[in-house]
């Protein structure tokens, strides 16, 4: 083995110190952080109308990792889940030194009792109660007796319980729910009012899941109370709601407390997201700032729908939110949020997104724009039974909706779904410049009789190719005939220059209950499209290279002089290079507080080679492999692909396969549809996708025609690699493959990549596990600190660490003498 620049010696001992000192830091990381402590409970309460029942609720407490008194946080799940999807979370909290308190939910988990839909006499009261037992808790901050410095977050069913508890129970101090509902009865009944609740209507797809996911029980609504279970069957036969059934569900809604919550507030709500869509985090941020609550609204890609799901930025914007309100000690937040899609990466395949702020939230009707509409008077039909019916709010689409940003005005080759004859379309002119929405839309139209409509948005680019803004229909009431407003999705989105907005009214959706009976209508619009308008929220860092918005003169020209003062690189290709998967040569990377992530790195990698790139965490693997996947730009070096020189958008990258920082899927989604959407995305032609023959590497069986959501975690991370591997790219790079995977999993995962390699391609695997290495790669790259230690192949490697550890104490005897290691 040739270490480069390095006298042999010396080498062997920097490379002893590399893998000794890096062992201790690798076991840490690989346990995921410091230890963590955890309780299991067992804690009794007491509810009912007249605290008449007794229900046993699984909890497990974690202590502050730091030991001391400290605020609390409870953590709730989601609908059909229990405590144990959200341990992870409770225990980064606990490291950041939380007291954390995780429960399965009544009926959910090994909890018993029955499932209320959060009602104050059941699920409320739990909560109160799990407070009780915090403040009896050494290991909690009091801000007085019997009264805990607590906070609550939670998603969709743990959300509303975290605004619901807060409403209820004033010692709670401050709450992040996610993607959750302001009112029920509306969510599930658009429309509906209490003096005429038969004028909701049923969200039929998402009632049914709603109702059909409770967990395991006796009757066809599992472990529901019965009453509950009898209400469901009632509407889904008749597809209208009760009086009776909308006065139980808005009591089981923030809507009824909102207006009294002191604890302040981040909202945090999916932009792909039909069940509960952005204006119920809307009604909810109104309520509470009423009241004089902070309020901060975040609205993100991912929902109820799949999306992006941007785990670790919202969880950073939960940590960062208690540790304002809790301890004090946080940054203020912006009044709103949003983030937005900014393409498709080259080399990963992902999208990427960026934040947009403002100080305030502006709502969703600020600064409207009125933008003409054509059309004259169309008539539609509502065909017998509501069958067949358009397509717009399904469980699990609406996250197509996302990808309207990437390629310019949807996804390339997307079908109508609109049936023919059932929708009315009303067309702007081409915009002279772009124009973002942030909001909803409104519309006044004339409708000749009273009837039920869906309004959406449509995208229509040059060519008249149409996409959906988003995937998100709102439910029109038509009481009798004449002028109605209408209220379209709220949504962040920009239509681009020379495209034109699309009104469509249609007469069915597929996600909805509608009437058997056959009807015409006839319809149009009497007035132009209100487009709501944050121009503050443009101010934002564009997504675009800085020198694409322009200079000015002189700092133009600054900057020229600083790029033509600089050795030229090579761009031509490098014929040398052509069977060459990939060089690097002199690689560093800097940032401005001078830490040197990358420092003169230099390797190379051959045709049909599985590279093992092995260094402890902060090695600066995931930098060189952005910098190799044109993410980001060297500060110095060369990387070559194939001969070719790798810049953001080089054709090369296209011979490139990748994943970084774990998969992210549509969970309603099977595999097969996900990938096939995946490359759809991309916009490449149907026949250089090869799926079959990345399905069969990854090996996935009938698991492939699934829904993602029953995958196991190993499951979803071969998915990724077939991802990865569509078009079978000559070069297949993948950080951290192995994180979360247990041994049988690692195995499945080491096998997929041989077995990819074996055809001439090659592999390159980050890693921090040198076990993983030894057994997964047949070379490797030693990195510590940024810089190169060794190559080579693996065996000569780690043959070589027994000699190298025993060399480790000389290492340390020479250091105290000679600085130059």
């Amino acid at each position: 083995m040739h270490l480069r620049g390095i006298p042999r010696r010396r080498a062997a001992l920097v490379l002893a110190a590399a893998l000794v000192l890096g062992g201790t830091a690798w076991g840490l990381a690989a346990g995921d952080g410091s230890p963590v402590t955890a309780h299991q409970q067992r804690i009794q309460v007491v509810d009912g109308p007249g605290d008449d029942q007794k229900v046993t609720l699984d909890t497990t407490f974690f202590p502050p990792a730091g030991g001391g008194k400290a605020p609390a946080i409870m953590l709730a799940h989601g609908f059909g889940g229990s405590k144990d999807g959200v341990r992870a979370e409770a225990e980064e909290l606990a490291r950041a030194g939380y007291a954390v308190l995780t429960w399965s939910a009544r009926g959910f988990g090994r909890s018993t009792g029955e499932i209320a839909l959060n009602s104050p006499d059941y699920e409320v009261k739990d909560t109160r109660q799990l407070i009780d037992w915090l403040a009896r808790r050494p290991e909690v901050r009091l801000d007085r007796p019997g009264d805990p410095r607590v906070g609550i977050a939670g998603e969709s069913y743990g959300g509303a319980i975290a605004l619901l508890t807060a409403g209820h129970d004033p010692r709670v101090d401050a709450i992040a729910p996610q993607i959750t509902w302001h009112d029920l009865a509306d969510a599930l009944f658009p429309q509906a009012t209490g003096a005429d609740p038969e004028h909701g209507t049923l969200k039929k797809l998402w009632a049914g899941i709603f109702f059909t996911a409770g967990g395991e029980g006796d009757t066809a609504c599992g472990r529901f109370r019965p009453e509950l279970c009898r209400m469901y069957q009632q509407i889904a036969v008749t597809g209208r709601p009760t009086a009776e059934a909308v006065a139980t569900l808005r009591r089981s809604s923030p809507a009824a407390v909102a207006g009294r919550i002191k604890a302040p507030a981040l909202l945090v709500q999916g932009q792909a997201d039909s069940l509960f869509p952005l204006d119920h985090a809307d009604a909810n941020a109104r309520a509470i700032a009423a009241a004089g609550t902070p309020v901060s609204v975040v609205w993100f890609q991912g929902g109820h729908d799949g999306g992006e799901p941007e785990t670790e930025r919202i969880r950073g914007l939960v940590t960062g939110w208690f540790d304002r309100w809790l301890r004090g000690t946080g940054d203020a937040t912006p009044g709103f949020t949003v983030t937005r899609p900014g393409g498709i990466d080259s080399g990963s395949g992902e999208v990427v997104v960026h934040t947009a702020e403002t100080a305030s939230y502006p709502g969703l009707s600020a600064r409207p724009r009125t933008v003409a509409l054509t059309g004259r008077e169309q008539t539609v039909f509502h065909p017998a039974g509501g069958v067949p019916a358009s397509i717009s709010a399904l469980p699990g689409l609406g996250a197509l909706g996302n990808l309207g940003q990437l390629g310019g005005g949807g996804i390339p080759g997307a079908p109508a779904l609109d049936m023919p004859g059932q929708s009315a379309r009303f067309d702007s002119a081409p915009l002279g410049a772009p124009l973002r929405l942030t909001g909803a839309a409104k519309v006044r139209v004339k409708v000749d009789r009273p009837a039920t409509l869906f309004a959406k948005l449509y995208d229509v680019a040059p060519g008249d190719r149409a996409a959906p803004a988003r995937l998100i229909a709102a439910p029109v009431r038509v009481e009798k005939p004449g002028e109605i407003d209408v209220t379209l999705p709220a949504m962040d989105y920009e239509f681009d220059r020379g495209h034109r907005l699309r009104l469509v009214l249609a007469t069915t959706d597929m996600g909805y209950a509608t009437a058997p009976e056959p009807a015409a209508y006839r319809v149009s619009v009497v007035s132009g499209l209100a487009v709501p308008t944050v121009p503050a929220l443009d101010s934002a860092p564009p997504t675009l290279p800085w020198w694409v918005w322009g200079l000015p003169a002189a700092a133009l020209a600054a900057a020229l002089a600083i790029v033509f003062a600089r050795p030229r690189r090579r761009t031509a290709p490098d014929p040398e290079l052509a069977g060459v998967p990939l060089e690097i040569t002199g690689l560093t990377k800097a940032y401005a507080d001078g830490y040197r992530a990358v420092d003169d790195l230099s390797f190379r990698v051959e045709k049909g080679q599985v590279l093992g790139l092995l260094g402890p965490n902060g090695a600066g693997k995931t930098t060189t492999l952005r910098m190799l996947m044109g993410l980001i730009h060297p500060d110095a070096g060369e990387i070559r692909i194939f001969g070719h020189a790798v810049a953001p958008g080089a054709p090369v990258l296209a011979r490139l396969g990748s994943f970084v920082e774990g998969p992210g899927f549509l969970p309603h989604l099977s595999g097969r549809d996900n990938l096939d959407l995946y490359w759809r995305a991309t916009g490449r032609p149907p026949g250089e996708a090869h799926l079959e023959e990345a399905l069969a590497i990854a090996d996935l069986g009938a698991a492939l025609d699934r829904p993602v959501r029953t995958y196991s975690q190993g499951m979803r991370q071969r998915l990724a690699i077939a991802q990865a591997m569509l078009g079978l790219p000559d070069l297949l790079v993948l950080d951290e493959p192995a994180n979360g995977l247990d041994p049988p999993q690692i195995r499945e995962m080491r096998d997929v990549l041989v077995r990819y390699a074996a055809a001439g391609r090659t592999v390159i695997v980050s890693s921090h596990l040198l076990a993983e290495v030894e057994q997964t790669c047949t070379h490797v790259v030693v990195m510590s600190r940024g810089r190169w230690v060794a190559a080579g192949p693996v065996a000569e490697i780690v043959g070589s660490q027994r000699r190298l550890e025993d060399a480790f104490l000389e290492l340390i005897e020479e250091a105290a003498s000679d600085n130059s290691v």
